[in-house]
């Protein structure tokens, strides 16, 4: 005779890496001013973020794309107003998230100087990583191992019974959930998360 039963373990753990991708866009008549244009404000965006106490080193070029209108095959209608779309990327990478989530606040600063962020690709705004799993999980294991162990003997003396060794244990996989799990809300966008596992133990009976 044996019980299965599962132990759970969370923990409440804040991010450690902040990735933030800026895709600034500029276009123009003429490929060269466009270039321009994007340089100029690739400098503003590098400005912002370094007079907010992060290093040059910190942001990165990703990749630039250029595009001409009048080149694409398929295209219909009347000339476009600015021939080509010139496109950047800029990463920033940091562990500094409290800096990152204070500098999102005033993204808005940014805009107010005329670059145009482009939310093509995905969601605008930092992703916060957590990357320290193996500094927790064996102290999650031996609470979630505690639990199901607690679970188990109470279903022991509820049924008169003893409880015996370990028949069979299995660990189930890490989850990183965001904190507040409200609708729509993802994990990477938040910076405070929830670790959670789930461990399945049967327990022999006597």
């Amino acid at each position: 005779r044996f019980v299965t039963v599962k132990g759970i373990a969370e923990r409440e753990v804040k991010a450690n890496l902040a990735l933030w991708p800026l895709r600034i866009t500029a276009t123009s008549n003429t490929l060269p001013e466009a270039q321009g244009r994007i340089a100029a404000d690739a400098g503003t965006v590098r400005k912002f973020f370094e007079s907010g106490g992060l290093p040059a080193n910190a942001i990165e070029v990703q990749g630039v794309e250029a595009t001409d209108l009048l080149a694409q095959t398929y295209r219909q209608g009347p000339p476009p107003a600015s021939r080509y779309i010139v496109a950047q990327t800029l990463m920033v990478r940091t562990g500094d998230v409290d800096r990152i989530a204070a500098l999102n606040q005033r993204i808005g600063e940014i805009v107010a100087t005329g670059v145009v962020i482009s939310a093509e690709g995905g969601p605008q705004g930092p992703f916060y990583l957590f990357t320290r799993l193996n500094d927790i999980k064996p102290d999650m294991i031996a609470d979630a191992t505690k639990n199901a162990r607690a679970a188990a003997e109470q279903f022991a003396k509820d049924s008169e019974a003893s409880l015996g060794s370990i028949r069979q244990a299995s660990q189930g996989l890490f989850q990183i959930l965001p904190r507040d799990a409200a609708p729509g809300q993802m994990e990477e966008k938040q910076v405070m998360k929830t670790v959670r596992v789930v461990s399945t133990v049967d327990y022999l009976l006597r």
